[in-house]
């Protein structure tokens, strides 16, 4: 009996403690006393909806969708549609997603807490599966699973009421789920407050997601599902948005110095959880797993699958900024990798540094225009020896240079020359398989003592690693003559390789 009532005790001081707890979105903005009020489902309910009917604006990611800019809960119509699509994942790779709206992840939906929520799913008759839809949004059996199971080529509508503020996810929930999770159906829909939050600068919408295929690591043509590795929690790609390339390049996220960033964040899964983090910043706020509270100064959050986050930060120092998963070799080498590129004046006094370079980004930063080339004429069996330096230099770019530097140098007593090696020059074959199974221990090149570790690439696909050495062997002074992928799949082929392990 007494330790039920230290248990009672302990929770009502718990609870006590709480209320104490920083204020969310709500408190922020301009009625600082409204999250009181409106916390909970039971507190969420603020009427019939007013006025005429609103169809909400939908967007893909990763744009957001306005404000609702409205002091009152209305009608608010939302029409989303299910499509099956071939689109690529990486660069030469394709992947037969199914999304809500045609893209990974789906449209973002904006509404306002209160808001009735007339929603329609369609599914378009060139679907090959049908699919439902639950809203984690959504106080109702299954999140709205239940009265949205739709056909392709049909069309279901239910209604709900948003009474919970917050970041929410939606996935579809038809069986086998985890499969048409993994597949990229999911996204994000935002219950606003009822006074709406604090304007910021730019709001960008990201989501996370695991991929499993038959194929490796960006091995090239259309991918299929592997449903065994998607059990044994073995992604071959860990992506935001869908796709490597989704926020790098001419598509990286971009502001300026002296402005506020405010990303929505989810995490579709269906199994890793995600450790966010923007390298070079920190978060001034984070709404912690989407809901009403805050947390200040944080560096890297945990996004559950099925969860989300809201995260700002104000911009001090232009350059890049390197969105990654901090699990680091899903950033690195499973793709999950985005730019935040800052425009704008130095600030010496904040930061001295330079930019970010390539070198850190990997070949994820360079023009893959020159790949494209040589894989399409390697297909159509017109590839010729520029096509390929041209390739190999970008994925050297990325791969190679940290430690052979970019003109083939090395570095003095550890990393050997690429330019003019005569230990290249004496067997050029052999360094397919130095690339494939690595290098450690003393070497001689040129003369010159060298030790040090260069580990197997192993991860590297057939066409790339004959790209690479092709471009060295006719760059720098040397002239080795020119390396195919067959001559890197027998290689390949004969490599005894430890099971589990890349090949």
């Amino acid at each position: 009996m007494k330790c039920a009532l230290g248990l009672v005790v302990l929770a009502s001081l718990l609870v006590a403690g709480c209320s104490n707890a920083p204020a969310g979105p709500i408190a922020a903005a301009s009625a600082p006393t409204a999250s009181a009020s409106t916390g909970g489902s039971a507190r969420g309910d603020f009427g019939p909806p007013q006025g005429e009917p609103v169809k909400a604006v939908l967007t893909s990611p990763p744009m957001v969708p306005p404000p609702t800019g409205r002091s009152q809960p209305a009608k608010v119509i939302v029409e989303l549609e299910v499509r099956e699509v071939d689109l690529e994942i990486s660069e030469g790779a394709t992947y037969t997603f199914w999304t809500f709206g045609g893209t990974v992840p789906g449209s973002f939906i904006r509404v306002r807490q209160g808001d009735t929520v007339e929603f329609h799913l369609k599914n378009h008759p060139d679907s090959k599966m049908p699919h439902n839809i639950d809203l984690h949004g959504v106080t109702g059996p299954g999140g709205g699973a239940a009265s949205s199971f739709t056909a392709p080529g049909h069309a279901s509508q239910f209604t709900f009421k948003a009474l919970n503020q917050g970041l929410y996810v939606y996935h579809c929930a038809t069986a086998p789920v985890g499969m048409h999770v993994a597949n990229g159906m999911y996204g994000l829909i935002l219950v606003e407050p009822p006074e709406g939050l604090p304007k910021v600068d730019h709001e960008y919408y990201v989501m996370q997601g695991d991929f499993y295929t038959v194929g490796k690591y960006r091995e090239k043509g259309l991918q299929a599902f592997d449903m065994q590795k998607a059990i044994d929690e073995n992604p071959t790609y860990v992506l935001f948005n869908g796709s490597e390339g989704a926020l790098i390049n001419d598509r990286a996220l971009k502001a300026r110095t002296g402005e506020t960033v405010r990303l929505y964040v989810g995490n579709g899964g269906p199994n890793l959880v995600s450790s966010f983090h923007v390298i070079g910043e920190i978060f001034d706020k984070v709404w912690y797993e989407g809901g009403t509270h805050f947390q200040e100064n944080v560096q890297t959050t945990l996004i559950p699958a099925g969860g989300a986050m809201m995260g700002e930060f104000h911009v001090e120092v232009p350059g890049s900024y390197v969105i990654v998963d901090h699990s680091l070799f899903r950033a690195f080498n499973k793709g999950a990798l985005a730019i935040l590129k800052v425009d704008g004046e130095q600030d010496k006094a904040i930061y001295s540094g330079k930019e970010v370079d390539s070198v850190y980004l990997g070949d994820k930063a360079a023009n893959l225009t020159p790949v494209t080339a040589a894989r399409e004429a390697a297909s159509s069996g017109t590839l010729t020896l520029e096509q390929q330096v041209a390739a190999g230099k970008a994925h050297y770019t990325g791969t190679c240079s940290v430690c052979h530097q970019d003109g083939g140098t090395g570095l003095e007593g550890v990393f050997p020359p690429l330019a003019k090696s005569d230990y290249l020059a004496k067997e050029p074959a052999a360094a397919i398989r130095i690339v494939l199974n690595g290098l450690t221990g003393a070497v001689k090149v040129n003369g010159k003592d060298y030790n040090s570790v260069m580990p197997p690439m192993s991860q590297l696909n057939d066409d790339e690693i004959a790209n690479i050495l092709t471009y060295v062997f006719n760059s720098w002074g040397n002239s080795f003559g020119q390396v195919s992928a067959a001559d890197v799949a027998k290689v390949r082929a004969a490599t005894p390789r430890a099971e589990g392990a890349a090949h």
